[in-house]
């Protein structure tokens, strides 16, 4: 079962950055950095924490490298020394064939998750009926999220009663909506809203390119004649684990706001320039091929890592995309918390 106050804190919402990989110039674990990392996001208020995830790199999961267990290892470590409150959403992320996804579901229980991210990616094979069925199994062992991955980075398009079944397994508490598409996350929402456990629901928006967009909209879903209303209740998102002071400065802007039938105007163009931001980081003009190094790019620009590295050699920063990241960081220099990390992260490495 989800504890109270961290259901509580899931549905009304906060900020959840997806947390990146440190690695030193040989592509090894950076252990300091890593940790670094970790304490630059509970530092900066964040509500919660998503690890081994896919902006964590996929591959940590790879024998090769075998850093699963320890990437996770290392941030739970990290939040018990900050001892960050009862209600901070711990959340890993769980992928693969059912085994592993099972392995991966009682690691992260055991060592103190919260919730488990359950992507869908990469099972291309899978009918929607299995992986239905693997999501009841995950969610025998820990309570799920949910995730819609778009198809750029190995995700699928799902149903509509694809979402409709998903919300209606008990222990599913949450569904991140990400397939950067209007149609297909109004799917999930009309699902959602469409389940006896519609309640139980809390929906978080993974979409980097409409953020503040998502964040602000009530949906109207008729359900047999009646109007049911559901919002996006906050995020958990890649593009959230760089600038992230100032992401939760904006977050709680939006909270003031959000229930009133009037939005000011100026947060409807920071999303604008949040969105043009993103697209240099998550390298859209190349479909996405250098979203993970674009992260670690402006990470690196602050200090935090030693250098833009993945995994993998082939993930790497596109042709352009460091102009336009340098673009970006110069036409919107309110986005940034450049000077938050400066003052900070001789602590935060110690």
């Amino acid at each position: 079962m989800l504890r109270e106050e961290v259901k509580q804190h899931l549905h009304e919402g906060t900020v959840i950055p997806a947390h990146p990989l440190a690695l030193t110039t040989e592509r090894k674990l950076d252990v300091t950095r890593q940790r670094a990392l970790t304490r630059y996001y509970i530092d900066a208020g964040v509500g919660g924490l998503a690890v081994g995830v896919h902006t964590t790199q996929f591959e940590i999961r790879d024998p090769k490298f075998n850093l699963f267990e320890k990437v996770l290892t290392l941030a739970i470590d990290e939040m018990k020394r900050a001892n960050v409150p009862q209600r901070f959403i711990k959340i890993a992320g769980i992928c693969g064939p059912v085994e592993q996804a099972l392995q991966e579901a009682e690691f992260a229980k055991r060592i103190g998750y919260d919730l488990g991210l359950l992507s869908m990616g990469g099972l291309q094979n899978l009918s929607e009926e299995a992986l239905l069925e693997r999501t009841q199994k995950v969610a025998a062992i820990i309570p799920v999220i949910g995730f819609y991955l778009q198809p750029a980075v190995g995700g699928r398009r799902l149903t509509y009663d694809f979402w409709k079944q998903l919300a209606d397994i008990s222990n599913v508490h949450a569904i991140k909506i990400a397939p950067f598409n209007r149609y297909l996350t109004h799917d999930v929402v009309r699902a959602v809203c469409q389940s006896s456990r519609n309640e139980e629901i809390a929906l978080y928006t993974g979409n980097d390119d409409t953020i503040v967009n998502d964040l602000l909209t009530t949906y109207r879903i008729d359900v047999d004649g009646v109007q049911v209303k559901k919002k996006i209740v906050g995020g958990l998102l890649g593009h959230w684990s760089v600038w992230t002071k100032r992401v939760v400065e904006i977050f709680e802007e939006i909270k003031k706001v959000r229930d009133y039938n009037q939005v000011p105007s100026e947060l409807l163009t920071l999303g604008q320039e949040i969105t043009d931001a993103n697209a240099a980081f998550f390298d859209v003009a190349n479909d996405f091929k250098g979203s993970i190094a674009g992260i670690n790019e402006v990470l690196t620009r602050q200090g935090i890592l030693q250098g833009n590295w993945c995994l993998l050699e082939n993930e790497k920063l596109s042709p352009n995309q460091l102009e336009e990241i340098d673009r970006v960081y110069s036409a919107y220099p309110h986005l940034h918390d450049d000077d938050y990390v400066k003052e900070n992260i001789n602590r935060w490495l110690e």
